[in-house]
This record gives structure tokens, sequence and C-alpha cells, in this order.
């Protein structure tokens, strides 16, 4: 289908709209015209019959008198009481009975009659309008005039081209007044960068503004997609070549016999580094493309103290290497949510305070429900802290507090940007309180599960 310019459809509705208008107010004039044209067609009858009676009853009331008030426009008729014809100033020639006429019977009836007929072939209406006399006789004056279609007939020419030239003014006053309508959109469009500050109508900020949020949006979007493509490589980069350089130490024979098991052990520890941050890249990836889309996984009701229980048993061995304590305590706290989302989520909070804390330190994860519904699942560590100019940050992909201590634990630096993901796909808040060298606290609250 081809789609019409908004310019054209514009001009096209402001030319209909003139068009209608000009039929419109032709149909409104003749309406208007008719009425006062017959209107004054029926006073100066009756003003000619009030005239020719009054003379009439002033004479010897002869029919033949009324001649001499026969006009070349005004034709005058005497009626008696039985219905013939005493006086026609039309003819000379004997007329049929008239008590069957409109005008007569209403004559008759309420004193004054009035009838209007037309000749279809002349083009004239001839206006009847009658009185009854005080002996019985009625008198009629009658008076042919042009219909309004016949005068309307006459002047065809010029209402036609009239009506042409209106509308070619018309249509060029609806493209003018069109273009310059459509003119600043266009140009407002020149600027796509600014385009919120040249808007000409105030219908448009809306659209404009929707335009340049989108485009910061997509600039943002390209840039974290650069930056992740760049900071991917990097991550990938450094286990990839320990691999490989200890790798081609074994395949060259330079290692020793005695270096091998600990060449073999230092390409197993980049290769499971390396294949937990593809696991987590995938998992990011299918968390982003979750936000984008708008879907959201199967939902059920997930108690988190039953969640915070399994990942004590899960986490229990990493935290013992460790030297760290990891336990558990609150509540049943219900929440809607995915099992699998919400594992991984807390997999990922208590790892990370695994990871950042100091021999001999304290995890805890809590679980509890507040009065108005809202439940809870808070991961606290007396580790490390983060400094306050980087709790801003620490949600962000790849973002490292200390990266010295991440690469040496193994961490990726994205996992809590997946537990931000998972939060906002479930319509929780993060809040994040931490004191260096006293221990971090991340409290992640869930909406109610009705």
């Amino acid at each position: 289908m081809k789609l019409r310019s908004m310019e054209e459809k514009i001009s096209y509705r402001l030319f209909l709209m003139g068009f209608l208008g000009l039929l419109f107010t032709a149909a409104l004039c003749i309406f208007v015209f008719h009425k006062a044209f017959t209107a004054q067609a029926w006073t100066g009858l009756e003003q000619e019959a009030e005239l020719v009676s009054a003379d009439y009853e002033m004479t010897d009331q002869q029919p033949q008198e009324l001649t001499h008030f026969v006009t070349e426009d005004l034709r005058i008729t005497l009626i008696s009481q039985d219905g013939s014809v005493l006086f026609e100033s039309a003819t000379d020639q004997p007329m049929e009975n008239h008590l069957s006429r409109p005008e007569i019977k209403q004559a008759i009836s309420d004193g004054v009659g009035k009838d209007i007929r037309d000749s279809q072939t002349m083009g004239y209406e001839t206006y009847y309008y009658a009185v009854l006399l005080p002996t019985g006789e009625i008198l009629r004056v009658a008076q042919d005039a042009e219909t309004i279609w016949s005068i309307y007939d006459s002047s065809i020419p010029a209402i036609v081209l009239s009506c042409v030239a209106l509308m070619m003014a018309a249509a060029i006053l609806a493209g003018l007044l069109t273009k310059a309508l459509v003119q600043p959109v266009l140009d407002m469009t020149e600027d796509l960068d600014h385009i919120q500050e040249n808007v000409p109508y105030k219908e448009l900020i809306p659209f404009a503004e929707s335009i340049h949020s989108d485009r910061i949006l997509r600039e943002n979007n390209e840039k974290m997609r650069q930056e992740f493509t760049a900071n991917v490589s990097h991550e990938l980069k450094t286990p990839l070549t320990s691999i490989s350089g200890y790798a081609e130490l074994i395949e060259t024979g330079i290692a020793k016999p005695e270096d091998v098991q600990g060449f073999a052990q230092k390409i197993h520890v980049e290769a499971t580094r390396m294949l937990q941050l593809v696991n987590d890249i995938l998992q990011l990836s299918k968390l982003d493309s979750a936000s984008e889309t708008g879907s959201t996984p199967a939902m059920e009701v997930v108690d988190l103290l039953d969640v915070a229980k399994e990942c004590v048993e899960r986490q229990k061995l990493n935290a013992r290497r460790a030297y760290i304590s990891l336990s558990y305590l609150g509540e049943s706290a219900p929440v809607r949510g995915s099992r699998d989302l919400l594992d991984e989520l807390c997999q990922n909070l208590c790892d990370n305070a695994i990871r950042y804390n100091r021999p001999g330190g304290k995890v805890q994860i809590t679980t509890a429900c507040c009065r108005d519904g809202h439940c809870t699942l808070t991961v606290a560590d007396n580790g490390i802290g983060i400094p306050k100019e980087a709790q801003s940050s620490v949600f962000e992909r790849f973002y490292r507090v200390d990266k010295s201590r991440s690469k040496a634990t193994g961490g990726t630096g994205l996992g809590l940007a997946i537990v931000k993901h998972i939060a906002r796909i479930h319509g929780a808040r993060l809040k994040l309180e931490s004191q260096v060298d006293e221990g971090t606290t991340i409290t992640v609250t869930f909406p109610t599960a009705d």
C-alpha cells in the first residue's frame, strides 16, 4: 500500500473542508433566499388584495370595474359563492368552476386562502391569494414569478465560474497553509541530537522527547555493547594467554617433568575461570534479552528461607576453604518469582561475600517479612568492605573494587550485575550498606506475593 505524505493528507482535508463549506453555504443561501422571496411575494399579494377589495367595495361592485386594477404582472379573478367565475383578467373565455381550488376553499372557510402552483415547462410559479368579500364573493389576485430554480438556471454560468474560482483559491491556500504547517516539522528532524529544543508545536513535545530519549538509549546501549565486547575480550585474553603459555611449555618439553603437574593445575584453574566467565556472560545476555523483550520467566510462590538454606548448603565447601563461617537465619518469606533465578541471585551474593572476606570472617543470610507484606533477603559479611565512592558502581558489569583480589579469587566482575538484572525482573529493590574494613550488607526487598 502506497503511503500518502502528511502534507498531501492535510491539503486534501483542507480542500475537502472548503468544498463542503461551499456546498453548505450555497444550500443555506438558496434556502434563505427562497424563504425571503416567498415571504415578499405573499406580502405583495396581500397588499394588492387589500387595495383592490377596498376599491371594489367603494364602487357599485360591478365585476367589470376590476379592469382598472389589472396590471401587466397582476392577475385578478372574482368568484361567486357557487364557484363560478364572474371576472378573469387573464382571459375572456368562459372558465370552469373554481370552488375546488385550494385557495378558494381556504378563503371560504378562513376568510383568506393561499396556494402556489408551478409550471414545469415554463419555469414559472403562480402565487394565488384569495380573500372573502362581505358580499360572499371571493376576490383572488395572482402573480407569476420565476421559480427559485429558474432564477438559478439563468445564473448557472456565473455560479459555476465562481465555484471554480473559489475552489482553485481554496486549493492554493490549502497547499500554502499545509506547507507552512509541515515545514517546521521537517526542519525539526534535521538536527535529531537537539530535536527537543526545536519543537514547533507543543503537541509534538512528547514525540520529540521520545525520539531524544530513544537516541540517548541507543547510544548508551551501543556504548555499553562496545565496552562489554572490549571487557569480554580482555577478560578472556588473560586466561587464554596463561593456558597457551603453560601448554606451549609442556608441548615443547621446556617444562621439567616435576613442573608439569603444577602447570596442568594452573591450566585447569585458568580454564575453570574462563568457563565461569563464559557462563556468566551467557546468563547476563539471557537476562538482557528478557529485559528488552519484556518477557518474564515462569513465576511461582518461592520461600526465600528455602533459597537461603540451599545456598548455604551449596556454598559450605567454598566457605570452609576460605575459612569463612557461613550461616542463615530468619523466617518463612514467600515471594512470587522464578526459583532458578532466585537461587542464582542468592548464590552470587553469597559468593561475593565469601570472596571479598578475610579468613575467620562471617557471612550470614537472613530472610524476613515486613508488616506491609514485603519480604527481604539480606546477605551480610564482615569483610573488606566497599569504599563509598565505589558503591554506586559495584553493580556495573566487570567492575571490581579490588582487581588484584578479584583476579586471585577467580571473580568475573559480573556477579552483582546479574543480581541487579534478576532483581529488576522480579520488581525488587537493592540496598547496599558498606564500610571499609567493617563489612558489607546487601538487602533485596521483594514486592508482595499477591
